[in-house]
């Protein structure tokens, strides 16, 4: 048996959307089925303004804008995060000030943020890791009282919820991805979401290349120009109709990979009960929305380990992150301090396959090479 570590799901209208859309001969950026996407998000969780991207790359570059990141300002996120989520603001000459992770979990240690705010501080980027909450309450207590943006990458975070609100829907700014290892996709592909209305009518500007193009379409002004910066940011609409196709059937998604999760984990508790590893997981008041399942192991060498061993038997699972504030690129630029629980998770962590054709008799062939590898040890 030959298990790959993700593959797309189609639900069965992709196809015939994107076929709609070529007919409808727009095919260029917020047609019909944008519109659609656009609707389903600020309909369904409540968000001020959303803006499809090519990417949530491309979302996180739009926040920098935004917020006006110029050259010298600081910006705090985890190290343990994909390039993206820092590249937007360097790209802008932030500098960025990096936080190290909770205990227990990858996502940023609040309690740890306020040491590291400065007067040239600007905006904090909390990233919800495996879909699961950071604190909100207390980052966004600390933003208000130092008058910090607060940008979430919400990038695994769909349908997710922190004490009833949806994971995107809290801080200033939020960043979404639509790549085709999420739980909702369209290969390529992210999306803005704008909570505070002060953004919502420059982000429309930034996006369509610093032009007043999208007010020009809905007949608000009688011709548009070079407003502001901004790049071609918008993405084709056979892209939002592949989208809007997977939005369709949100409900069934998630209910489907939430029960592939509690599966893993009813057969793979007992083997955390040995302390064989620890198996992340979320509290109460954080919602787990079904985005991967990941161990955590003692150390580097039994990480190394157990990963071949799945590979010899057919099981492609992988390591996640490793920490930008030791990556080649940003290590002289670091600050020199130690940020122990980053460097243990990108050390330690571990992804099993997860996605949503993956079938039970699959997940029991993976959970069954797990107990095998400590029973041989």
């Amino acid at each position: 048996m030959k298990i790959p570590f993700n593959k797309p799901f189609l639900t069965g209208k992709e196809t015939k959307y994107i076929e709609e859309a070529v007919q409808s001969m727009k095919i260029s950026g917020d047609g019909l089925f944008t519109k659609k996407c656009h609707q389903f998000f600020e309909e369904n969780y409540g968000f001020h303004k959303c803006l499809l991207t090519t990417s949530c790359t491309d979302a996180l570059e739009m926040a920098a804008i935004l917020i006006d990141i110029q050259p010298g300002d600081e910006v705090i996120m985890p190290s343990y995060t994909f390039v993206s989520t820092a590249n937007a603001f360097v790209l802008r000459g932030a500098k960025i000030v990096f936080a190290d992770s909770l205990p227990d979990h990858p996502n940023i240690d609040v309690s740890k943020i306020e040491a590291l705010i400065t007067s040239k501080t600007k905006a904090i980027v909390p990233v919800h890791y495996g879909g699961v909450a950071c604190d909100m309450d207390e980052l966004m207590a600390l933003a208000h009282n130092y008058s910090l943006f607060v940008i979430e990458d919400a990038a695994q975070a769909i349908d997710s919820f922190y004490k009833g609100k949806p994971l995107g829907g809290i801080g200033h700014l939020a960043a979404f991805s639509f790549h085709e290892t999420k739980n909702i996709i369209s290969g390529e592909g992210g999306m803005l979401v704008i909570n505070d209305e002060q953004f919502a009518q420059r982000a429309e500007i930034i996006r369509e290349k610093g032009t007043n193009r999208s007010q020009f379409y809905r007949g608000e002004v009688d011709k548009y120009g070079w407003m502001d910066i901004g790049s071609s940011f918008l993405p084709s609409d056979i892209i939002a109709a592949f989208l809007f196709a997977q939005l369709e059937n949100i409900g069934s998604i998630q209910a489907k990979r939430i029960s592939q999760w509690n599966k893993f984990y009813e057969k793979l508790k007992p083997l955390a009960d040995k302390n064989y590893f620890e198996i992340l997981q979320c509290s109460e008041e954080k919602t787990n929305n079904g985005h991967l399942f990941a161990l955590i192991m003692d150390d580097l060498e039994e990480r190394t380990a157990l990963l071949d061993f799945l590979k010899s038997n057919g099981i492609l699972a992988v390591f996640h992150y490793l920490s930008l504030h030791k990556s080649p690129f940003y290590s002289s630029k670091h600050d020199g301090r130690i940020l122990e629980n980053c460097d243990r998770f990108s050390d330690t962590l571990i992804r099993l396959p997860f996605f949503y054709e993956l079938s039970d008799e699959e997940i029991e062939f993976i959970c069954n090479a797990i107990s095998q590898y400590f029973d041989e040890k």
